[in-house]
């Protein structure tokens, strides 16, 4: 179930604007970002690091970080059993909308 999550949570950051799969995903893991365009790398990993700190301060999720081709990821490994369809959807609607608003934060 777990890896038929993972898939269904790549096609959800698939489909979603603003946010980018660094990785395909073979098995459980899916690693991606908030990438607004017209952002530099910088400030994306600047803004992807405080993204991740939100989340897991907020509870909604806790991943983990990773940085690939020196893009900083959201690392969410789906281990648990317990993991819930509607817990992918709110995992991504965090994130786009959390990576929003410091985008924002950063041009004022």
């Amino acid at each position: 179930q777990n890896v038929a999550q993972a898939q269904e949570l790549a096609r959800l950051v698939e489909t979603t604007s603003d946010l980018e799969l660094l990785t395909p995903v073979a098995l459980n893991i899916v690693c991606f970002r908030f990438a607004r365009k017209g952002c530099s790398d910088e400030s994306l990993n600047a803004i992807n690091e405080e993204l991740l700190l939100r989340l897991q301060e907020s509870g909604i999720a806790v991943p983990s970080s990773t940085v690939l081709d020196g893009k900083f990821a959201l690392r969410a490994a789906i281990v648990n059993h317990r993991t819930r369809w509607e817990d992918l959807n709110s995992l991504v609607t965090a994130a786009a909308r959390i990576g929003m608003e410091i985008a924002a934060e950063g041009r004022r």
